[in-house]
């Protein structure tokens, strides 16, 4: 009979090989580079098939009563920890029965159809040039925020409901059906409630008394933003393709001299190492650029996670981050170093998990979106602050932004914080109810009327919101659907640890006390609430 340091080598021998095969044919499909769209999911179904085997969880459990009743020391003490930590993802990745494992199969193979689909839909709109360009996701935000003719930011909407229409009529009702199908073959009652509980070990129902106290809290602010601004402006200001250029569109003009694209990656590079934030030998690969049959978002993956092997060797991540830049246009460079900030923050926490097994430093269940994504917030918050712009924000011929235009940004973004978080609570309130809907209600009219709905409640947006819901990408990949409340419950997350930080020290620009710090958790079940700060020393 297998040992359990054995059975426990074998699983990370094993996890590694099905991981770094789906992790390296995701970088290639998502980046472009690869058009293996069959043979990317089926390295995610053996992924998949892994890290739900009933069989692998049932041999952990015995191994680890097993293990329990060893006397302790620190052989065992240290097999003890990395057998829970695989007891804890086989258990939040189960898939028990036939039924489910056919509709998870049939999943995956409508996902991948419908990315590759995807990646042929040309979307475009009117740049600043008055011509008309194919634009990305990225692209199409940033008219929408910077261009002074209404004509022109009138296509980016236009596009963005272009996608929405795409979506609707090509497979992504289908595959919500299938989710919701998948879910109940496993006991839940909709996919929502699934992903809820496998990613943030509460029910719907608790994460409601989070997300509706936050909805009441923030309701006044966000209608007294929205009507001074239409009192100022007018009311078409807020018409949704002009609302982000009157909420501070010329506030980012002004400040675009300041934030080039080509110093983006030295700034980020010298922040985060004046911060004291360190990646253990991590090899990082970086795709910036924004391109045709690349993934219109950012995103940080780790085909190699990082981890002490079974001889206590250090083994470094390897690490995958994407942006979405267009040097060429007007505030592309403050959106570049938006996204280094955010995946490099994600890229110096996965680079930094030292335990003893590789299913510790994954971003997925059992991990927590809430807890991942609080450390990539955290750090792309330290952008918006007046002294970091003061240091870092230099025009070409080295001058620093001026006091008056840091004001002024401060200024015009502020009564609008409330807005802003509410765009990410949308999507939760939308989902819950897409997935709550029967197979007949899913119909492409019913759902679209459902997202405009959902701008208007949440967002208070009664002619629809700048960024449809529907043409957001996260709702067409099963990691991330139904998980978009991960990042409001961060952000609450990173008050709190900014907070902390000032309390501590005063000030976060350049702290090198900030990189030493972890936050307090064990890594076998992270959630929302294990997020204050440690710091070594």
């Amino acid at each position: 009979m297998e040992s359990a340091r054995t059975f426990f080598e074998r699983l990370n021998r094993d996890y590694l090989e099905v991981h770094e095969t789906k992790e390296n044919l995701f970088w290639s499909t998502y980046m472009g580079t690869s058009d293996d769209h069959a043979g990317f999911a089926r390295a995610e179904q053996a992924y998949k098939d892994f890290i739900s085997d009933p069989a692998l969880l049932a041999e952990t459990r015995r191994q680890l009563a097993a293990v329990e009743a060893e006397p302790a020391g620190a052989e065992r003490d240290a097999l003890l920890h990395g057998l829970k930590g695989w007891l804890a993802l086989f258990e939040s990745n189960i898939v028990d029965n036939d039924e489910a494992r056919v509709l998870m199969r049939e999943l995956i193979e409508a996902e991948a159809d419908l990315f590759a689909r995807r990646k042929e839909l040309l979307l475009e709109h009117v740049n600043e040039q008055g011509e008309t360009e194919e634009a990305s996701l990225s692209m199409l935000a940033t008219n929408l925020a910077m261009n002074p003719d209404e004509t022109a930011r009138k296509s980016s909407l236009a596009a963005y409901r272009r996608l929405e229409r795409w979506v609707l009529d090509n497979g992504f009702l289908d595959i919500v059906r299938l989710r919701n199908r998948f879910a109940r073959a496993l006991g839940y009652r909709d996919y929502f409630d699934y992903k809820v509980r496998k990613n943030e070990n509460m029910s719907p129902e608790q994460l409601f008394v989070i997300l509706d106290d936050f909805e009441a809290a923030t309701r006044d602010a966000n209608r007294c933003a929205l009507e001074a601004l239409a009192a100022d402006k007018g009311e078409d200001a807020l018409a949704p393709w002009n609302l982000r250029f009157h909420m501070n569109g010329d506030v980012l003009r002004r400040m675009d001299p300041y934030l080039p694209f080509g110093k983006g990656l030295q700034r980020w590079v010298d922040s985060f190492r004046r911060l004291g934030i360190a990646f253990r030998g991590a090899t990082m690969q970086l795709d910036l650029l924004e391109r045709r049959g690349k993934y219109q978002n950012g995103f940080c993956h780790g085909p190699m996670p990082s981890h002490f092997d079974d001889r206590g060797r250090w083994v470094p991540g390897r690490i995958n981050f994407t942006a979405e830049a267009k040097p060429d246009q007007a505030g592309s460079g403050w959106r570049a170093l938006n996204t280094l900030f955010h995946e490099g923050g994600h890229a110096a926490h996965f680079a930094n998990v030292t335990q003893n097994s590789p299913c510790f430093s994954q971003e997925f269940a059992p991990t927590s979106m809430a807890y991942a994504e609080t450390q990539s917030m955290f750090c792309d918050s330290l952008l918006e602050d007046a002294d970091w712009l003061k240091r870092y924000a230099r025009d070409a011929a080295g001058a620093a932004m001026p006091d008056e235009l840091i004001r002024a940004r401060i200024e015009s973004r502020q009564p609008f914080m409330a807005l802003e978080e509410r765009s990410i609570a949308v999507v939760a309130y939308f989902e819950r109810a897409l997935y709550q809907l029967d197979d007949a209600a899913l119909q492409p009219e019913a759902v679209l009327a459902l997202a405009r709905d959902s701008e208007a409640r949440i967002q208070g947006l009664a002619q629809g919101a700048p960024r449809p819901i529907l043409a957001i990408p996260h709702l067409l990949n099963q990691e991330a659907a139904a998980a978009y409340h991960g990042y409001l419950l961060a952000h609450m997350a990173v008050y709190q640890t900014r907070a902390f930080f000032l309390r501590q020290y005063s000030y976060l620009t350049d702290n090198p006390a900030i990189g030493p710090c972890w936050p307090s958790t064990t890594g076998v079940r992270a959630t929302a609430s294990t997020t204050t700060p440690r710091c070594a020393g």
